[in-house]
């Protein structure tokens, strides 16, 4: 069953279900944001995956040291996200980087995810976000702390 694309306003607040990218995750880490407790965050899978390697990535160009990168992996992993991985996410993955025309699939499980089961997408990749506005509504990581 497919989700309404619109937060739940409850109050004083909205309520909503955000898919967050690699970058947006490691930066809520490295800046020590906390999301709003009313928002659920989700990914795929491939999350922890693509954590890992970007923190190691940075610790071997120096552009981190490895006790920095390992201390933000911890915040990262401490994050509450919902990881979810299955068929109907990869064959909606496959149809949405067949739509737009990418050889590989792993931007588009985010997209897909997004699409099954939250309100947005969040990214702080700006032209990721255009292109993801033509298949799944977007949020900004202001949203995120609101």
């Amino acid at each position: 069953m497919r989700r309404s694309c619109r937060p739940v306003a409850t109050a004083a607040r909205v309520i909503g279900r955000f898919v967050v990218d690699c970058d947006v995750v490691l930066h809520l880490a490295a800046k020590e944001l906390t999301v709003a407790p009313q928002h659920e965050l989700l990914a795929p899978t491939l999350l922890r995956s693509q954590m890992l390697s970007a923190l190691h990535e940075a610790a071997d160009a120096g552009r981190l040291t490895r006790e920095d990168a390992q201390q933000q992996l911890r915040r990262a992993r401490a994050i509450k996200i919902r990881l979810l991985g299955d068929a109907v996410l990869q064959r909606n993955a496959w149809e949405i980087a067949d739509q737009l025309g990418w050889a590989d699939t792993y931007t588009a499980e985010y997209l897909a995810l997004t699409r099954l089961q939250a309100d947005a997408f969040v990214t702080l990749d700006k032209k990721l976000a255009r292109v993801a506005q033509q298949v799944v509504p977007t949020a900004t990581v202001d949203d995120l702390l609101l």
